[in-house]
């Protein structure tokens, strides 16, 4: 005898069990019933029966006012049963929709437009030489003669004021252009080679810089140096370029060791190649941010060793120069103190948005979170 257990066959599942297929049935049709109530609301194409001639053509459904569904009917027939699903494509926002979400961002991109074509643009707008000097008028208040009055010397507020804005355009660009230069150059030679090298350089360049406040570092170059344009130049560029090297440093040690970096180098890539091909577009995004923002600072700085007797000497047009002088007359013509200060705020506040911006849209997580 056999003994119980030993020699059972294994029977393969039928579906001649009715109980098993009946509930098996049961649950398929109680999940085709949610599912097809979920897509109730979606438009769908009706079913086909029997073969059909291939079209070719596009039906548009405005479901709202940021995106819309565009429905491709298939070139082949539908089987029995089967719904068609609509594939959704999104469309780029325009610019009113990237106003809406970023009001800020709108804001700061036209006080830049507003600055820049300020500065570019000042020979033709003046209608005044800022420089002349009529007496007769001097302290008048804003009129149609004047939009912004006059100064202690009968010079047009005005004109000086976009002149103004023509020297802190000149001098934010170099100063942000040469800072960059050379943390591009230190903070990538310390982050590409390591070691030694970058010991040396971080601890003995970057950290002794930014171990000094900035703008002490560069009253005290410009007293130095004497006034300027590329005196003043020379000392912000001198204490704002550590800031750069630091950022450029962190992001080559973050990226120097990918995957395609190492096949580069395996493939006989030079250093230079590397750094610039490979290594740089991958770095640009926050270097960016970091320069925009740079702007403002070195507006404020400039306007700073202006109001010093530091910056650009008279009778050249600047903000600060234009805030030293009206010092003396703050209560009885103040419009000589509120229109130099409104167009440096405005110019930083310009910039400040304009690199908070670039952020929100260089980050994928960020734009992800507020719908770009």
């Amino acid at each position: 005898m056999q003994q119980r257990g030993c020699s059972q066959r294994l029977v393969p599942l039928k579906w001649s069990n009715t109980r098993l297929r009946a509930r098996f049935v049961g649950q398929s049709q109680q999940l085709f019933r949610s599912a097809r109530h979920r897509l109730a609301r979606i438009p769908v194409l009706r079913k086909r029966r029997g073969p059909t001639p291939q079209r070719h053509h596009t039906k548009s459904y405005n479901l709202s006012r940021e995106s819309h569904l565009i429905f491709n009917t298939n070139t082949q027939p539908l089987s029995r049963g089967i719904l068609a699903v609509p594939m959704v494509m999104s469309q780029k926002p325009s610019l009113i929709q990237h106003a809406r979400r970023q009001p800020l961002a709108a804001i700061g991109f036209l006080l830049l437009v507003i600055f820049v074509f300020s500065g570019l643009a000042a020979p033709w707008l003046t209608p005044y030489d800022p420089s002349a000097i009529d007496l007769l008028h001097r302290l008048e208040s804003p009129s149609a003669t004047h939009p912004a009055g006059t100064d202690e010397l009968g010079r047009d507020i005005f004109s000086r004021l976009l002149f103004g804005a023509r020297l802190s355009l000149a001098v934010s660009v170099t100063v942000v252009f040469v800072s960059l230069a050379l943390g591009l150059a230190i903070g990538g030679l310390a982050g590409y080679l390591g070691g030694f090298v970058d010991t040396a350089l971080t601890t003995f360049a970057m950290n002794t810089f930014l171990a000094l406040p900035g703008i002490l570092l560069a009253i005290a170059f410009a007293a130095f140096l004497g006034p300027g344009f590329s005196n003043l130049v020379l000392a912000l560029a001198i204490g704002g370029w550590a800031g750069y090297a630091r950022l450029v440093r962190a992001q080559v040690l973050a990226v120097r060791d990918r995957e395609y970096v190492d096949a580069a180098r395996a493939l006989g890539a030079s250093g230079l190649r590397i750094f610039f091909h490979h290594i740089l577009p991958n770095i640009i995004q926050p270097i960016l941010v970091q320069a925009a923002i740079g702007m403002a600072g070195v507006i404020l700085a400039e306007a700073t060793l202006s109001f010093l007797g530091l910056g650009i000497p008279a009778p050249s047009p600047s903000w600060g120069a234009m805030l030293n002088d009206a010092r003396l007359h703050l209560f009885d013509s103040p419009h000589l103190v509120l229109f130099p200060a409104a167009a440096v705020a405005c110019a930083v506040l310009g910039f400040n948005f304009v690199g908070d911006a670039l952020r929100d849209q260089l980050d994928p997580r960020t734009r992800l979170e507020i719908g770009l």
